[in-house]
Protein backbone atom coordinates (compact mmCIF):
# COMPACT_ATOMS: atom_id res chain seq x y z
CA UNK A 1 0.00 0.00 0.00
CA UNK A 2 1.17 3.35 -0.83
CA UNK A 3 1.63 5.65 1.78
CA UNK A 4 -0.44 8.31 2.02
CA UNK A 5 0.44 12.65 2.78
CA UNK A 6 -1.40 14.68 5.33
CA UNK A 7 -3.54 16.02 2.26
CA UNK A 8 -4.45 12.23 1.24
CA UNK A 9 -2.36 11.73 -1.24
CA UNK A 10 0.15 9.27 -2.08
CA UNK A 11 3.87 10.17 -1.58
CA UNK A 12 6.54 9.14 -2.98
CA UNK A 13 8.98 9.83 -6.08
CA UNK A 14 11.26 8.11 -8.92
CA UNK A 15 13.49 5.72 -7.43
CA UNK A 16 16.25 5.23 -6.06
CA UNK A 17 13.97 7.80 -3.86
CA UNK A 18 11.86 6.88 -0.84
CA UNK A 19 8.50 7.53 -0.55
CA UNK A 20 8.86 8.76 2.30
CA UNK A 21 10.85 12.13 0.88
CA UNK A 22 8.04 13.27 -0.99
CA UNK A 23 5.70 13.55 1.76
CA UNK A 24 3.51 17.04 1.00
CA UNK A 25 3.27 18.60 4.87
CA UNK A 26 -0.13 20.42 5.46
CA UNK A 27 -0.29 23.71 5.78
CA UNK A 28 -1.26 23.52 9.21
CA UNK A 29 1.43 20.93 10.36
CA UNK A 30 2.56 20.72 14.00
CA UNK A 31 5.35 22.87 14.85
CA UNK A 32 7.70 19.51 15.28
CA UNK A 33 6.96 18.86 11.47
CA UNK A 34 8.86 21.88 10.32
CA UNK A 35 10.98 24.43 11.61
CA UNK A 36 9.71 26.32 14.57
CA UNK A 37 9.91 30.50 14.45
CA UNK A 38 11.47 32.72 16.34
CA UNK A 39 9.37 34.02 19.11
CA UNK A 40 8.91 37.76 18.04
CA UNK A 41 8.13 36.45 14.56
CA UNK A 42 5.57 37.89 12.76
CA UNK A 43 2.31 35.66 11.91
CA UNK A 44 2.60 33.70 8.57
CA UNK A 45 6.68 34.80 8.40
CA UNK A 46 9.50 32.57 8.18
CA UNK A 47 12.90 32.39 10.45
CA UNK A 48 14.84 35.43 11.28
CA UNK A 49 18.62 35.73 10.81
CA UNK A 50 20.73 37.94 13.09
CA UNK A 51 23.33 38.12 10.53
CA UNK A 52 27.47 37.84 11.71
CA UNK A 53 30.28 40.07 11.13
CA UNK A 54 31.76 40.23 7.42
CA UNK A 55 34.33 37.49 6.62
CA UNK A 56 36.15 38.80 3.94
CA UNK A 57 38.33 35.33 3.40
CA UNK A 58 34.44 33.29 3.01
CA UNK A 59 33.56 35.39 0.40
CA UNK A 60 36.70 36.25 -1.89
CA UNK A 61 37.20 32.69 -1.72
CA UNK A 62 33.88 31.58 -3.08
CA UNK A 63 34.20 29.31 -6.26
CA UNK A 64 32.02 28.22 -8.68
CA UNK A 65 32.30 25.57 -11.86
CA UNK A 66 30.10 26.56 -14.12
CA UNK A 67 29.83 23.49 -16.02
CA UNK A 68 28.89 21.02 -12.49
CA UNK A 69 25.76 23.75 -11.79
CA UNK A 70 24.78 23.43 -15.55
CA UNK A 71 25.09 19.21 -15.23
CA UNK A 72 23.49 19.53 -12.21
CA UNK A 73 20.53 21.66 -13.10
CA UNK A 74 20.64 19.15 -16.52
CA UNK A 75 20.17 16.11 -14.93
CA UNK A 76 18.51 17.16 -11.59
CA UNK A 77 14.75 17.25 -12.99
CA UNK A 78 14.87 14.08 -14.97
CA UNK A 79 16.56 11.97 -12.59
CA UNK A 80 13.91 13.43 -9.93
CA UNK A 81 10.99 13.46 -11.85
CA UNK A 82 7.18 13.45 -9.93
CA UNK A 83 4.65 11.26 -10.87
CA UNK A 84 1.37 11.95 -12.64
CA UNK A 85 -0.14 10.18 -9.41
CA UNK A 86 1.37 12.33 -6.64
CA UNK A 87 2.02 15.86 -8.70
CA UNK A 88 -1.63 17.22 -7.66
CA UNK A 89 -0.38 16.95 -3.74
CA UNK A 90 3.18 19.25 -5.07
CA UNK A 91 1.47 21.22 -6.80
CA UNK A 92 -0.76 22.49 -3.61
CA UNK A 93 2.16 22.43 -1.90
CA UNK A 94 3.59 24.69 -5.01
CA UNK A 95 0.14 27.23 -4.43
CA UNK A 96 0.95 27.69 -0.39
CA UNK A 97 4.76 28.79 -1.42
CA UNK A 98 4.19 31.40 -3.86
CA UNK A 99 3.77 35.31 -3.41
CA UNK A 100 1.42 36.54 -5.56
CA UNK A 101 2.61 39.41 -6.68
CA UNK A 102 1.86 42.32 -9.35
CA UNK A 103 4.42 45.47 -10.11
CA UNK A 104 3.13 46.88 -13.23
CA UNK A 105 3.09 51.06 -13.68
CA UNK A 106 -0.41 50.36 -13.89
CA UNK A 107 -1.23 48.58 -10.62
CA UNK A 108 -4.56 50.31 -8.57
CA UNK A 109 -6.21 49.59 -5.22
CA UNK A 110 -8.82 47.75 -7.15
CA UNK A 111 -6.20 45.38 -9.16
CA UNK A 112 -4.38 44.85 -5.85
CA UNK A 113 -7.84 44.01 -3.53
CA UNK A 114 -8.78 41.32 -6.04
CA UNK A 115 -5.26 39.76 -6.14
CA UNK A 116 -5.98 39.16 -2.10
CA UNK A 117 -8.89 37.79 -3.18
CA UNK A 118 -7.13 35.41 -5.27
CA UNK A 119 -4.59 34.97 -2.08
CA UNK A 120 -7.25 33.64 0.10
CA UNK A 121 -8.87 31.04 -2.35
CA UNK A 122 -6.46 30.03 -4.82
CA UNK A 123 -7.47 27.14 -5.95
CA UNK A 124 -10.85 26.88 -6.62
CA UNK A 125 -13.04 25.14 -4.27
CA UNK A 126 -15.09 22.54 -7.07
CA UNK A 127 -11.22 21.14 -7.82
CA UNK A 128 -10.40 21.20 -3.68
CA UNK A 129 -13.79 19.35 -3.16
CA UNK A 130 -12.84 16.49 -5.91
CA UNK A 131 -9.10 16.43 -4.29
CA UNK A 132 -11.07 16.13 -0.53
CA UNK A 133 -8.54 19.36 0.61
CA UNK A 134 -9.95 21.85 3.01
CA UNK A 135 -10.11 25.05 1.03
CA UNK A 136 -8.70 26.96 4.24
CA UNK A 137 -5.58 24.86 3.97
CA UNK A 138 -4.56 26.55 0.72
CA UNK A 139 -3.73 29.57 0.38
CA UNK A 140 -0.99 32.06 -1.06
CA UNK A 141 2.15 32.27 1.27
CA UNK A 142 2.15 36.19 0.87
CA UNK A 143 0.78 39.05 -1.65
CA UNK A 144 3.76 41.01 -2.94
CA UNK A 145 3.32 44.85 -4.33
CA UNK A 146 4.85 48.19 -4.60
CA UNK A 147 5.25 49.94 -1.25
CA UNK A 148 2.80 52.48 -2.04
CA UNK A 149 0.13 49.96 -2.31
CA UNK A 150 0.24 47.96 1.23
CA UNK A 151 -2.32 49.75 2.97
CA UNK A 152 -5.11 48.43 0.26
CA UNK A 153 -3.15 44.79 0.53
CA UNK A 154 -3.01 44.96 4.19
CA UNK A 155 -6.82 45.84 4.06
CA UNK A 156 -8.11 43.13 1.65
CA UNK A 157 -5.99 40.90 3.52
CA UNK A 158 -7.37 41.20 7.21
CA UNK A 159 -7.78 38.54 9.07
CA UNK A 160 -6.54 35.84 6.99
CA UNK A 161 -3.32 35.82 8.13
CA UNK A 162 -1.68 35.96 4.71
CA UNK A 163 1.00 38.35 4.96
CA UNK A 164 1.93 41.45 2.47
CA UNK A 165 5.73 41.60 1.11
CA UNK A 166 6.76 45.33 -0.30
CA UNK A 167 9.10 45.47 -2.64
CA UNK A 168 11.34 48.43 -1.31
CA UNK A 169 14.38 50.51 -2.11
CA UNK A 170 14.01 52.03 -5.33
CA UNK A 171 12.96 48.79 -7.22
CA UNK A 172 13.50 47.63 -9.60
CA UNK A 173 16.69 49.06 -9.98
CA UNK A 174 17.99 49.99 -6.58
CA UNK A 175 19.66 53.18 -7.42
CA UNK A 176 17.75 55.77 -5.50
CA UNK A 177 19.64 57.73 -2.63
CA UNK A 178 20.32 55.32 0.49
CA UNK A 179 18.30 57.42 2.79
CA UNK A 180 15.37 57.40 0.19
CA UNK A 181 15.41 53.92 0.23
CA UNK A 182 15.67 53.22 4.27
CA UNK A 183 12.66 55.61 4.20
CA UNK A 184 10.70 53.60 1.66
CA UNK A 185 11.41 50.52 4.12
CA UNK A 186 9.91 52.24 7.19
CA UNK A 187 7.17 53.47 5.50
CA UNK A 188 6.03 50.01 4.02
CA UNK A 189 6.65 48.49 7.64
CA UNK A 190 4.89 51.57 9.04
CA UNK A 191 2.07 50.44 6.69
CA UNK A 192 1.96 47.27 7.85
CA UNK A 193 4.16 45.21 5.46
CA UNK A 194 5.44 42.00 7.50
CA UNK A 195 7.97 41.50 4.60
CA UNK A 196 10.09 43.53 3.08
CA UNK A 197 11.70 42.72 -0.43
CA UNK A 198 14.89 44.69 -0.94
CA UNK A 199 17.17 45.44 -4.09
CA UNK A 200 20.98 45.48 -3.59
CA UNK A 201 23.35 47.86 -5.38
CA UNK A 202 24.41 45.26 -7.99
CA UNK A 203 27.42 47.59 -8.84
CA UNK A 204 28.76 46.65 -5.63
CA UNK A 205 29.54 43.31 -6.45
CA UNK A 206 30.79 43.99 -9.62
CA UNK A 207 32.63 46.31 -8.14
CA UNK A 208 34.07 43.79 -5.88
CA UNK A 209 32.72 46.39 -3.13
CA UNK A 210 31.77 43.62 -0.27
CA UNK A 211 31.94 45.98 2.63
CA UNK A 212 29.72 48.60 0.71
CA UNK A 213 27.30 45.34 0.12
CA UNK A 214 27.39 44.28 3.47
CA UNK A 215 26.90 47.75 5.16
CA UNK A 216 24.14 48.55 2.84
CA UNK A 217 22.15 45.40 3.57
CA UNK A 218 22.77 45.58 7.37
CA UNK A 219 21.39 49.33 6.82
CA UNK A 220 18.45 47.53 5.09
CA UNK A 221 18.36 45.20 7.75
CA UNK A 222 18.10 47.50 11.03
CA UNK A 223 15.00 49.60 8.78
CA UNK A 224 12.65 46.59 8.56
CA UNK A 225 13.08 45.91 12.18
CA UNK A 226 10.87 43.09 12.93
CA UNK A 227 9.78 42.33 9.18
CA UNK A 228 11.54 39.62 7.24
CA UNK A 229 14.11 40.81 4.85
CA UNK A 230 13.97 39.02 1.42
CA UNK A 231 16.84 40.59 -0.57
CA UNK A 232 16.73 40.51 -4.27
CA UNK A 233 20.23 39.81 -5.71
CA UNK A 234 19.27 40.69 -9.02
CA UNK A 235 21.64 37.59 -10.03
CA UNK A 236 21.13 38.15 -14.26
CA UNK A 237 23.40 41.67 -13.84
CA UNK A 238 25.82 40.20 -11.91
CA UNK A 239 28.13 38.73 -14.22
CA UNK A 240 28.83 35.15 -12.97
CA UNK A 241 27.99 32.65 -10.68
CA UNK A 242 31.03 33.30 -8.52
CA UNK A 243 29.67 36.76 -7.92
CA UNK A 244 25.54 35.39 -7.61
CA UNK A 245 27.34 33.35 -4.65
CA UNK A 246 29.29 35.92 -3.16
CA UNK A 247 26.45 38.15 -2.99
CA UNK A 248 24.31 36.32 -1.47
CA UNK A 249 27.02 35.13 1.30
CA UNK A 250 27.22 38.71 1.88
CA UNK A 251 23.18 39.26 2.17
CA UNK A 252 23.25 36.34 4.55
CA UNK A 253 26.15 37.53 6.62
CA UNK A 254 24.21 41.12 6.76
CA UNK A 255 21.16 39.43 8.04
CA UNK A 256 19.08 38.53 5.38
CA UNK A 257 16.59 36.61 5.73
CA UNK A 258 15.74 35.40 2.44
CA UNK A 259 18.21 35.80 -0.53
CA UNK A 260 15.70 36.10 -3.85
CA UNK A 261 17.00 35.52 -7.41
CA UNK A 262 15.50 38.39 -9.73
CA UNK A 263 13.69 41.41 -9.85
CA UNK A 264 11.59 39.63 -12.63
CA UNK A 265 12.79 42.87 -14.61
CA UNK A 266 15.92 41.37 -15.74
CA UNK A 267 16.64 39.50 -19.37
CA UNK A 268 17.93 36.49 -16.94
CA UNK A 269 15.81 35.50 -13.73
CA UNK A 270 15.87 32.55 -11.91
CA UNK A 271 17.41 29.77 -13.83
CA UNK A 272 17.79 26.24 -12.25
CA UNK A 273 22.06 26.96 -12.23
CA UNK A 274 21.74 30.19 -10.16
CA UNK A 275 19.24 27.96 -7.92
CA UNK A 276 21.68 25.50 -7.38
CA UNK A 277 24.58 27.74 -6.52
CA UNK A 278 22.29 29.82 -3.83
CA UNK A 279 20.77 26.82 -2.72
CA UNK A 280 24.42 25.76 -2.04
CA UNK A 281 25.37 29.07 -0.45
CA UNK A 282 22.64 29.30 2.11
CA UNK A 283 23.65 25.22 2.71
CA UNK A 284 27.46 26.97 3.42
CA UNK A 285 26.14 29.61 5.60
CA UNK A 286 23.35 27.32 7.80
CA UNK A 287 26.84 24.82 8.59
CA UNK A 288 28.97 27.48 9.47
CA UNK A 289 26.23 29.30 11.59
CA UNK A 290 23.26 26.74 12.16
CA UNK A 291 20.61 29.37 10.97
CA UNK A 292 18.38 28.90 8.01
CA UNK A 293 18.23 31.25 5.57
CA UNK A 294 15.32 31.09 2.68
CA UNK A 295 15.81 30.98 -0.99
CA UNK A 296 13.21 32.87 -3.13
CA UNK A 297 12.85 32.49 -6.70
CA UNK A 298 11.61 34.84 -9.12
CA UNK A 299 11.01 35.79 -12.38
CA UNK A 300 10.08 33.71 -15.26
CA UNK A 301 8.45 31.31 -13.43
CA UNK A 302 5.23 30.74 -15.56
CA UNK A 303 4.40 26.77 -15.62
CA UNK A 304 3.33 23.96 -13.22
CA UNK A 305 6.73 22.20 -14.51
CA UNK A 306 8.63 25.17 -13.65
CA UNK A 307 6.96 24.73 -10.16
CA UNK A 308 8.02 21.27 -9.85
CA UNK A 309 11.10 21.83 -11.21
CA UNK A 310 12.04 24.14 -8.12
CA UNK A 311 10.66 22.17 -5.45
CA UNK A 312 12.99 19.42 -6.49
CA UNK A 313 15.99 21.70 -6.78
CA UNK A 314 14.94 22.78 -3.01
CA UNK A 315 14.30 19.20 -1.56
CA UNK A 316 17.17 17.54 -3.33
CA UNK A 317 19.89 20.80 -2.04
CA UNK A 318 18.51 21.83 1.06
CA UNK A 319 16.13 19.15 2.68
CA UNK A 320 12.81 18.80 4.12
CA UNK A 321 13.22 21.82 6.45
CA UNK A 322 13.06 24.01 3.58
CA UNK A 323 9.97 22.54 1.88
CA UNK A 324 8.14 25.01 3.89
CA UNK A 325 6.76 28.41 3.07
CA UNK A 326 8.93 29.81 5.32
CA UNK A 327 11.86 28.96 3.44
CA UNK A 328 10.98 28.47 0.25
CA UNK A 329 9.39 30.88 -1.62
CA UNK A 330 7.91 31.38 -5.68
CA UNK A 331 7.73 35.23 -6.67
CA UNK A 332 4.82 34.61 -9.17
CA UNK A 333 1.36 35.11 -10.77
CA UNK A 334 0.21 33.74 -14.07
CA UNK A 335 1.95 30.71 -12.96
CA UNK A 336 -1.12 30.03 -10.44
CA UNK A 337 -3.36 29.67 -13.28
CA UNK A 338 -1.57 27.07 -15.05
CA UNK A 339 -1.10 25.20 -11.54
CA UNK A 340 -4.80 25.38 -11.16
CA UNK A 341 -5.56 24.50 -15.11
CA UNK A 342 -2.99 20.73 -14.32
CA UNK A 343 -5.26 20.25 -11.05
CA UNK A 344 -8.10 20.87 -13.23
CA UNK A 345 -6.80 18.20 -15.11
CA UNK A 346 -5.96 15.78 -12.79
CA UNK A 347 -9.64 15.86 -11.30
CA UNK A 348 -11.29 15.57 -14.77
CA UNK A 349 -8.64 14.89 -17.76
CA UNK A 350 -9.69 17.78 -19.67
CA UNK A 351 -7.17 21.29 -19.63
CA UNK A 352 -9.09 24.15 -19.34
CA UNK A 353 -8.71 27.75 -21.01
CA UNK A 354 -6.67 29.75 -18.99
CA UNK A 355 -9.52 32.74 -18.79
CA UNK A 356 -11.32 30.06 -16.35
CA UNK A 357 -8.78 30.59 -13.68
CA UNK A 358 -8.31 34.47 -13.53
CA UNK A 359 -6.18 36.26 -10.93
CA UNK A 360 -9.05 37.97 -9.60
Amino acid sequence: MVPANAWGFPTGGSQPLQPAQYSVIRHSATAAARPAAAPDAPPGSGLRNPGMPLDLDTVRGARVNRSAADHRAATLITRRSVKKEWQAGWLLRAVTMIDLTTLAGDDTEGRVRRLCGKARRPVRSDLLGALAVPASEVKAAAVCVYHTLVPAACDALGGSGIPVAAVSTGFPAGLSPFATRLAEIRESVAAGAEEVDVVITRGSVLRGGWERLYDEVAGFRDACGDAHMKVILGVGELGTLANVKRAATVAMMAGADFVKTSTGKETVNATLPVGIILARAIRDYHRATGIRVGLKAAGGLKTARDALSWLILVKEELGDAWMDARLFRIGASSLLADIERQLEHHVTGRYSAFHRHPLG
